[in-house]
């Protein structure tokens, strides 16, 4: 059977434009190729390799920023990670949807979340949550960076809306080994990417140096930490804070917890997710954590998987039915909240506002930071030379109600659009 036609090599210069470069917006060309994906340099491209642009695209001075980045997503488009279908086949059906949404929201790389679940549920999840593969196509949409499991080795007291029932101690890494499964944590079938685990519970302390040394982010959260757990753990080698100020020992000038890590000088400071969507964290505690620690902060949905779906009423996995109004869901015939669905971009903009931010470092705290906490700095969250050509294109205007707003217009993958809101309009990925 004959392989697939290679499509032909597509030069796209973008003329025009403010990117983001640093934490300034920037008036300057941008080259992308679409045969490599990459990134060009302009000079290099003409004046060495001799390339001219197939399109020259006028942007009219819209803004170019590197694609975004989630490292916590529960889900989308109505599809939950942590729900297993009835066959492999049917949960990678839904993943395929969630990854053309989340593209069309901006979203191009994320990790997928597991929250805390039963042994059998990462089993039969977590091998399709791996890095999407280098045979993936443009138009798939946003791919998986490996996966992110959140619990269950967190605090009984600090677990959320985690299910109690199925949280663990691990007092040995075979422990955590037999939780996840061993081919998903080594090898060339390692789909985790990064663990959230509160590290007062059990032995998970003496467990980090293990867990980084296979290439997996230990990230603190739904934990009860003291500040001197707290400052073991990161000696350990934890780099990441699972939403901070959430589902943890609050901030008490006696013992500041997991926050009094901002205080640390003798030693880099963790990295930490901040979910910006107006129900999480009140707008004050946002700015005090940014002007604590400004290069660490990563901007996170943690949302659930009405993200992406037109506001309305859903039935629930328990039975209850929920009301999406906007990111803020809560319980039918009440006023409890019930999570958020928030994208991403929404939270670009909430911060921005909070913070006093500029505009490039709001976008930074979901591209170029997050790039950084998994090591692929200059590959994504950037749009330097030999960088992945995921990019998205930005209006900056002045939402009547809301203030300076950013709206995302265009969406490329690997150097080839994926998504045009002139194009694409009122175009959504069915649900599964």
């Amino acid at each position: 059977m004959p392989g697939k036609t290679a499509p032909p090599r597509r030069i796209t210069k973008f003329t025009n434009c403010r990117i983001v470069k640093g934490s300034e917006l920037v008036k300057e060309d941008l080259w992308i190729d679409s045969l490599s994906g990459k990134i060009l340099k302009d000079q290099e491209a003409f004046y060495d390799f001799h390339l001219s642009p197939d399109e020259v695209i006028d942007l009219g001075g819209r803004i170019v920023a590197p694609g975004l980045i989630d490292v916590q997503l529960n889900g989308a488009q109505g599809f939950d990670f942590s729900v297993p279908q009835a066959t492999t086949e049917e949960y990678d059906r839904g993943l395929r949807m969630v990854n053309k949404g989340l593209a069309r929201m901006g979203v191009t790389s994320y990790l997928p979340t597991v929250v805390s679940s039963t042994p059998e549920v990462y089993w039969k999840v977590l091998p399709s949550l791996g890095p999407t593969g280098s045979d993936a196509q443009p138009q798939d949409g946003a791919e998986s960076l490996g996966a992110h499991v959140e619990g269950p080795f967190i605090s009984p007291g600090r677990n959320g809306i985690h299910n109690s029932e199925v949280l663990r101690a691990a007092q040995s890494l075979e422990d955590i080994v037999e939780c996840y499964g061993s081919n998903n944590l080594t090898g060339s079938s390692q789909t985790v990417r990064m663990i959230t685990a509160a590290p007062e519970v059990g032995n998970m302390l003496d467990q980090i140096p293990s867990l980084t040394s296979k290439n997996i982010i230990y990230s603190i959260g739904h934990s009860d930490a003291t500040y001197e757990q707290a400052l073991a753990a990161t000696q350990s080698g934890a780099t990441m804070i699972t939403h901070l100020f959430n589902a943890m020992r609050p901030f008490y000038h006696r013992n500041p917890g997991v926050f009094g890590l901002f205080g640390q000088t003798d030693r880099p400071r963790p990295f930490y997710g901040v979910i910006a969507d107006g129900i999480h964290l009140h707008p004050n505690s946002i700015r005090i954590a940014y002007n604590a620690h400004p290069t660490g902060l990563v901007l996170v949905t943690d949302a659930m998987r009405l993200c992406g779906l037109p506001d309305g009423v859903y039935d629930w996995t328990n039975g209850d039915r929920i009301v999406k109004t906007g990111a803020r869901l809560t319980l039918e015939g009440s006023d409890k909240i019930a999570g958020s669905s928030a994208t991403l971009i929404e939270c670009v903009n909430n911060f921005r506002r909070w913070s006093g931010a500029s505009t490039a470092d709001a976008l930074n705290a979901a591209t170029a930071t997050p790039a950084r906490l998994l090591g692929l700095e200059g590959v994504k969250g950037s749009l330097s030379k030999g960088a992945d050509a995921d990019l998205i294109v930005l209006d900056d205007e002045e939402d009547p109600f809301s203030g300076p707003t950013l709206t995302i217009r265009q969406v490329w993958k690997r150097g080839v659009k994926v998504f045009d809101t002139e194009r694409d309009a009122g175009v959504l990925p069915s649900k599964a």
